[in-house]
């Protein structure tokens, strides 16, 4: 033991000489760990390869197969309607945008030619647009109409349609179709459509 140092002086400097040693032990093992991958890097890679890139469509209507079909990015809706088996005789094609890009979650519908009428039978009915009042199938009874059976009628809207009620009313009924004149609103023109269409 060197002379002038006492026992709780070696102490001391023993400490100080592990606690180096272990700090030094630490750092070497720190600096030769691989270094870990940015988490946006890692992130961008899992949404890459579960995307794909890919869009998916639903096509039906008159195509060999409907169903639902991956595409490549970019693709049209003439590979859409391909990979669905190709479209049937009946299809319509004209009322389809082939050179249209396939948007992901769409559906393409391949609707179908109106098929024609064979000899002997009766053509397909009008199409009638969308809210516009249907003819009764049947004549409407003056006396015992609603208000929305009377609004069924040719050129008789919500207005005309209270204004006859007002007067079946207030006149005990309608004794004969020509009564009907009576009502405010109701000229001539319009009395000659109503005749086929009204009974008492």
């Amino acid at each position: 033991m060197p002379e002038g140092l006492t026992r709780s002086q070696i102490a001391v400097y023993a400490v100080i000489a592990v606690a180096v040693v272990a700090l030094g032990a630490k750092y070497l093992r720190g600096s030769t760990a691989p270094p870990a991958p940015p988490p946006a890097a890692v992130q961008l890679e899992k949404g890459a390869r579960a995307g794909g890139g890919r869009v998916v469509v639903h096509v039906a209507g008159a195509v060999r197969s409907p169903g639902v079909y991956r595409l490549r990015p970019g693709a049209r809706v003439d590979d859409a309607i391909q990979r669905a088996g190709g479209p049937t005789r009946r299809a319509d094609l004209s009322a389809v945008n082939l050179a249209a890009k396939a948007e992901d979650g769409r559906q393409i519908l391949v609707p179908e030619r109106p098929r024609a009428a064979r000899p002997g039978e009766p053509p397909p009915p009008a199409a009638t647009a969308p809210g516009a009042p249907t003819a009764p199938a049947q004549p409407v009874n003056l006396n015992t109409a609603t208000l929305e059976q009377l609004d069924t009628l040719d050129g008789i809207g919500p207005g005309l349609a209270q204004a006859i009620l007002d007067h079946r009313e207030e006149n005990g009924g309608f004794g004969s179709i020509e009564d009907l004149a009576q009502v405010p609103g109701i000229g001539e023109k319009r009395m000659a459509s109503l005749r086929e269409q009204v009974t008492v």
